[in-house]
């Protein structure tokens, strides 16, 4: 039951809410910083076309070109060897990367990361201006950019194939790589067309980010417990702990969708 005369009984904690705050966005930037960066990565590999087998075919036909031809030089089309042959790694990489990250709950991770990896890598355990333990952020940080890389890559993907093919064939007749045609041609692009899903996944991001106070991270969940742990209370600061979420989440939408619509305002003509 909510009584008004508890929410008083919070103050002594708003400096830990203030904190908490500051660890949610700091948090959030870096989950962002990862997963975008290991989300391109991750669609970059599963657009690529590197068939090892075939390269081989094709540059040692006498030895390796049973990938791509029978005994009697006919083409394959079906069987073990035709789909060793089209098997590409980097593609089942970044695939069982996404699949397994999306199948499986955030929680589980974070533990896993947090109880697995990092106990046996001792990290500094110095503070981040003056109040975040670096120890437990960092898990937490490289937790959520790996979860949200998953989620991110098949965005990025489904951007990057919406560019019209023929804008690829535009910049081979002009001579640019294939890093430059990603970075000047399709990039680009394809951002206008995935911010509104990245904007989403951003606001998601600091809302998923309450759960790294399990490992101790001094978030806005982590004050929620605090004051739950020596008044009793729980209702009152769970509903400042929403509407603190609240006012971190929907300007942050409310500016990606302007940043939108400037961004397509060259579009209309």
């Amino acid at each position: 039951m909510i009584k008004l005369d508890n929410f008083p009984r919070i103050l002594p904690f708003l400096q830990m809410f203030k904190e908490g705050v500051g660890v949610t966005v700091l948090l959030s930037l870096c989950t962002v910083l990862i997963g975008f960066a290991l989300a391109l990565v991750l669609a970059v590999m599963r657009m690529s076309n590197f068939r090892p087998f075939l390269m081989l075919s094709h540059a040692f036909p006498k030895v390796f070109g049973f990938f791509e031809r029978d005994r009697e030089g006919m083409k394959l089309d079906s069987g073990l060897l035709y789909h060793v042959g089209r098997f590409n790694p980097f593609s089942f990489l970044a695939t069982a990367y996404v699949e397994i990250i999306r199948s499986t709950p955030v929680l589980v991770q974070i533990w896993i990361i947090y109880y697995g990896v990092f106990n046996a890598i001792k990290l500094p355990t110095f503070k981040l201006f003056g109040f975040i333990a670096f120890n437990r952020f960092f898990p937490g940080a490289m937790t959520l950019g790996i979860n949200s890389a998953a989620y991110l890559c098949e965005i990025i993907r489904s951007g990057m194939q919406s560019v019209d093919g023929g804008q690829t064939e535009a910049a081979r007749s002009l001579g640019l790589k294939q890093l430059q045609n990603l970075r000047y041609i399709i990039m680009p692009q394809a951002l206008k067309n995935i911010l509104p899903a990245i904007a989403n996944e951003f606001v998601t991001i600091i809302k998923e980010s309450a759960i790294v106070w399990t490992i101790g991270v001094a978030d806005i969940m982590a004050a929620v417990n605090a004051v739950k742990g020596a008044t009793y209370i729980i209702m009152e600061p769970l509903i400042v702990a929403a509407g603190i979420y609240f006012c971190l989440c929907f300007p942050t939408s409310k500016l990606i969708a302007y940043v939108e619509r400037r961004m397509r305002r060259g579009d209309v003509r």
